[in-house]
């Protein structure tokens, strides 16, 4: 590791990350191990089942489908990401990640996290255009539009990552190498940086706070419309079906903005770790493994699909 003096005062600059993790002994560590491996293969299974249910089925072939298919591609890379480093680190003496390794996941964490929120802000879009626009909907949501809709979804992801790194990873860490997390995250590596956070924090607080009030701002005012739209009906059955799809994104959207906001659009996030590390389980295994449940136990379409698909299986 290089050291530069500055008159009296030697700064090491440290080439390596010590993932600190939870705190606890064997016993501990082995119950958090089969959480997080539990929590991760439901999450894969899920995510991988939706992937191929509406990739076969042709009646799943429309907008909704597409963005949720997507969503779903983006929840098993998430978790991907962090939890076989987090699992292999539960029972690692060192728990060492290299600078390099700590930049790339934190790289590829940003693009996905930051891509699911403008997702769900297109899926929110996506039900206002099909509820309260039916007749100009085929158009509007043509394939071509919604292939621009995700690849706008995936460059906002990009360009808030690229940002958030090169200013994370450009401050010098001479003051420690430990990370007190068991994933290489904004608010921790700050923590042990040893040069000025503020436009850091600035940044971590002013885009985030940004992309998360704007996103939330589409999805309120599409469901303000939904929700005008819904009472206007007389049918009960429409409504009933309403509500089913538009409930199942609704509590999505729920789970993911509260934790996120909590984690990293609130002053003081970044001072509470240990509140962080839980809230950051939420987010990254626990949001992604239960969306597949969420969208295919309260969708009938979905649930026809997967007994379509087994049935074809055992009939093979």
């Amino acid at each position: 590791m290089p050291s530069h003096s500055y008159g009296n005062l030697s700064k090491v600059y440290f080439q390596d990350f010590v993932l600190e993790g939870f705190a606890g002994g064997l016993e501990t560590q082995a119950l958090l191990f089969a959480v997080f491996l539990a929590l991760y293969m439901v999450t894969v299974l899920g995510n991988l089942l939706m992937i191929i249910v509406i990739t076969l089925d042709a009646r799943l072939h429309s907008p909704m489908y597409f963005f949720l298919k997507n969503l779903s591609f983006v929840d098993l890379w998430y978790s991907s990401f962090i939890a076989p480093n987090a699992l292999a680190n539960f029972f690692s003496s060192s728990k060492v990640i290299t600078f390099a390794g700590c930049a790339m996941q934190f790289f590829f964490l940003s693009i996905l996290a930051t891509t699911e929120c403008f997702l769900l802000g297109v899926m929110a879009y996506d039900r206002f255009m099909a509820i309260c626009n039916p007749l100009r909907y085929p158009i509007t949501m043509c394939q071509s539009a919604c292939t621009r809709l995700v690849l706008g979804a995936y460059c906002g992801g990009c360009f808030n990552s690229i940002v958030q790194t090169s200013f994370t990873f450009r401050l010098p860490f001479c003051s420690s190498n430990r990370i007190n997390h068991f994933f290489c995250d904004v608010p921790p590596l700050l923590q042990i940086a040893c040069g000025n956070t503020a436009i850091n924090k600035l940044l971590l607080f002013g885009i985030c706070g940004l992309i998360i009030v704007g996103v939330m701002f589409v999805i309120i005012i599409s469901y303000g419309y939904i929700i005008a739209t819904i009472l206007r009906m007389r049918s009960g059955a429409g409504r009933h079906k309403i509500f089913s799809t538009c409930g199942s994104h609704m509590t999505a959207v729920t789970l993911f903005f509260g934790t996120l906001f909590v984690m990293y659009a609130q002053p003081g996030a970044i001072e509470s770790m240990e509140q962080g590390k839980v809230v950051s389980v939420f987010y990254t295994l626990v949001i992604p493994m239960l969306n597949p449940l969420i969208y295919s136990l309260r969708n009938k379409d979905v649930k026809e699909a997967v007994q379509r698909l087994g049935q074809e299986h055992m009939t093979l």
